[in-house]
């Protein structure tokens, strides 16, 4: 009998720690979809800025800022990471063009809002490009875990739930890349 109760014990304990560990993995995860939600906010933030700021030189580029701010809104009302990521994705490639009408503009790639503007958007971008990775590094440490034996015993009575990669593509992980040299 005693021997029963020691086992009984070992396996609570078992349950135990590893549900704290499913636990602790599923919060990095929702701790790391904050900080992307943190840097999208941010770069939601400066594109209003932005486009005003190249709407001044480049009035007649409508299709591009319209494009850029319906992105944003609808990036904003999506939900998960994937359809954010998608949205993303296509915001970060007008962003580029927007940048990019600034070679065009001499008096534009000389002022020094436009250039602020530039640098914050930078700085964003890294700071999103490491939340992302971070990110997506805890969710693949809770899937395994919610998929791997013995944890998937745990996991799958307590309702541990496989969480979705923010996967932007390529062009959308790059910082965008423009040559402020004088022309």
């Amino acid at each position: 009998m005693t021997v029963v109760v020691v086992i009984l014990c070992v396996i609570a304990i078992w349950g135990v720690v590893i549900y704290n560990q499913l636990v602790r993995a599923r919060n990095r995860v929702l701790a790391g979809w904050s900080d992307v939600d943190v840097q999208l906010q941010r770069r939601h933030d400066l594109v209003p800025q932005l486009v005003e700021a190249v709407r001044g030189y480049a009035n007649h580029e409508r299709a591009t800022f319209a494009t850029v701010t319906e992105l944003r809104a609808q990036s904003e009302a999506a939900s998960g990471p994937g359809r954010k990521a998608q949205l993303e994705a296509a915001m970060e490639k007008g962003l580029q063009k927007l940048i990019a009408l600034a070679e065009a503009y001499p008096d534009l790639k000389a002022n020094q809002n436009f250039l602020a503007l530039q640098s914050e958007l930078t700085e964003v971008e890294d700071h999103l490009q490491y939340a992302r990775r971070f990110y997506n590094g805890a969710v693949r440490l809770l899937n395994t875990r919610i998929e791997s034996f013995p944890d998937l015993l745990v996991a799958r009575p307590f309702r541990f739930e496989i969480a979705e990669f923010f996967d932007a593509d390529q062009a959308a992980a790059t910082v965008p890349q423009v040559d402020l040299g004088n022309s």
